[in-house]
């Protein structure tokens, strides 16, 4: 149980494929114990981590699989381009390598 000054975590999880998807779903979404769970798949996976809680605030009322409404499409995009700017550093730091 938390403590009084103890925030309770939330996290959430979008995918997007855009080969199958139009826009980004929901993954995964929690508090508690779920949400560390989530982070905690997430760091062993080496899958970036972007802190936003006005965003998973509001991903958290979305249903898994469902597909992000067009008034996020923006904040979405942003988490989007860092981890494609993260993606492309870790490619660039490997090829790279001897």
């Amino acid at each position: 149980m938390a403590k009084k000054d103890e925030k309770i975590r939330v996290a959430a999880a979008i995918k997007y494929d855009p080969a199958k998807d139009a826009a980004p779903v929901l993954a995964a979404k929690g508090r508690g114990l779920v949400a560390e769970k989530i982070i905690d798949i997430a760091k062993k996976n080496r899958i970036p981590i972007k802190e936003d809680p006005n965003l998973v605030q509001i991903l958290s009322k979305l249903e898994i699989d469902e597909q992000i409404p067009p008034v996020l499409y923006k904040a979405v995009a942003e988490i989007l381009a860092f981890v494609y700017s993260l993606n492309e550093k870790a490619r660039r730091e490997n090829f790279s390598r001897p």
